[in-house]
């Protein structure tokens, strides 16, 4: 009885530090620029177990997280519009800064870093347990004429000016 105790407890021991660290990773962003200067912004993420495991416990709310990330970062009012259990989609008024000029109207939008984030996510107790990428594989900025940027795997994406000309 001994001996089986002994070969649990090292089989228990051996599936923890055998374990892959758990991972959020930001799998996309989109950004669309509506007339008006706001903005629906919708981030796709993935959950590793422990993360999940936070969010069905209602430890973590990833979605109220990114909401006050958001309203952060850009010092703008943010709602949450839907939550899957893989995405965020939120409204962001009056994200970019329109200015009328004699060829149409310039759109400028924030730049967007994600850097400070990641760097506050690993002061946290449980960060060696868990891996986190927060620079989308792909991030795009849609404005209202269907002109749009695209930005791989970036950290930082920069100030964005654009100009919709009056037909």
């Amino acid at each position: 009885m001994n001996s089986t105790l002994r070969f649990l407890a090292v089989l228990c021991l051996i599936s923890v530090i055998a374990a892959p660290a758990s991972a959020f990773t930001a799998d996309s962003l989109s950004i669309n620029v509506l007339e008006n200067g706001d903005a629906t912004v919708t981030f796709s993420y993935s959950l590793g177990w422990a993360e999940k495991f936070a969010v069905f416990f209602r430890i973590a709310d990833p979605a109220n997280e990114l909401k006050n990330a958001l309203e952060s970062n850009f010092g703008k009012e943010v709602s949450v519009q839907e939550v899957t259990d893989n995405s965020a989609a939120f409204m962001v008024s009056e994200y970019a800064h329109l200015s009328d000029g004699e060829h149409g109207v310039t759109y400028t939008t924030p730049a967007i870093s994600f850097a400070s984030a990641e760097k506050i996510l690993s002061g946290y107790w449980f960060a060696p347990l868990i891996a986190v990428d927060l620079s989308p594989a792909e991030t795009t900025v849609a404005f209202p004429d269907g002109y749009a940027e695209n930005f791989y795997d970036a950290i930082d994406i920069p100030k964005i000016s654009h100009t919709i000309s009056i037909a």
